[in-house]
């Protein structure tokens, strides 16, 4: 039995599907693994924020049109990149245990987040991270930043920035995580719908390779990201929108799912945060977006998205 792998051309790109292909391995020792290399849109346009020219769909179109020409089996995403819709005839085989959650500060200096001077220039693509840094630190300056995880940080230590925020995962992946100056904590910084987790999209009618990717699947990790992504469908499932999610399982036993949700407004200036606990993690994430838009998540949005 061989699987052919789509992966886009970045150095953790690689190194996400290389671990899903090692891990597979290891429980089926006589499947061969290949790759197929596949340079999407986000790939090639990186002098303009990710917001302006499409976000998420941009790293994953190509990759899924791969998928349903039936020229790869599989295709290993970073979850927070994969839209919550999947498209007709693909599905999400498998989601392994997830990784670090957190966003991270590298600064050149080594200044965490509450120390940096005031006028600091911080570089981040991503609105949730910049709504959030300007929430703790309206007095500093945010500038976009595009690029490849290792070329973020080289940008960051030759003082092309005073900081950069990027997700910590990315940075443990690829053992960058020695120029971290902070790891911010998640009452400063709540992540993205679905950050620390990887998808192995397939066909959903490959019975054969369902089956192979079943042994990878962590329940209490689906089950979180599930509660998460079905908040940020439930407020809109943009990816262009500052939305932050993060759930867990906190009983084994019960299954009991924790929730907390944010949306905040460009410049960090309104917050709604909304929490709740349940076994069904779909209707939670649907029921805590409910509460945000009733507690005024919708005007919020409805100003990001005029612009």
């Amino acid at each position: 039995m061989k699987l052919t792998f789509a992966t886009r051309p970045s150095a953790l790109a690689r190194w996400q599907t290389q671990w899903v292909i090692n891990a597979l391995k290891n429980i089926h020792p006589n499947l061969e693994c290949e790759e197929k290399v596949i340079t999407t849109q986000g790939d090639k346009i990186l002098d303009k924020p990710l917001p302006e020219i499409g976000g998420k769909g941009l790293f994953t179109q190509e990759l899924e049109s791969e998928l349903l020409s039936g020229a790869v089996h599989c295709a290993v995403h970073s979850l927070k990149d994969l839209p919550v819709e999947n498209p007709a005839g693909l599905t999400i085989g498998c989601i392994p245990a997830r990784a670090e959650v957190r966003d991270a500060l590298i600064s050149a200096r080594g200044d965490a987040l509450l120390t940096l001077p005031s006028g600091s220039l911080v570089g981040t693509s991503s609105l949730r991270r910049a709504a959030q840094v300007l929430s703790l630190r309206p007095d500093l300056r945010i500038a976009p930043l595009r690029g490849n995880v290792d070329t973020r940080v080289r940008k960051a230590l030759e003082g092309q920035y005073d900081a950069i925020v990027l997700a910590g995962a990315g940075l443990t992946r690829l053992g960058l995580e020695s120029h971290v100056a902070e790891w911010l904590p998640l009452d400063a910084m709540l992540p993205a719908p679905g950050q620390g987790a990887l998808a192995v999209q397939c066909r959903a009618d490959d019975a054969t390779t369902l089956e192979l990717l079943a042994a990878l699947e962590d329940e209490s990790t689906r089950k979180a990201v599930t509660a998460e992504r079905a908040f940020l469908q439930g407020l809109g499932g943009g990816c262009a929108v500052p939305v932050a999610a993060y759930a867990k399982v906190e009983d084994q036993r019960s299954k009991v799912i924790s929730v907390t949700g944010l949306v905040i407004s460009e410049d960090g200036k309104k917050i709604v945060k909304v929490k709740g606990e349940g076994n069904d993690a779909l209707e939670l994430g649907k029921a805590l977006a409910q509460q945000a838009i009733h507690n005024g998540a919708d005007e919020i949005l409805k100003l990001i998205t005029a612009h």
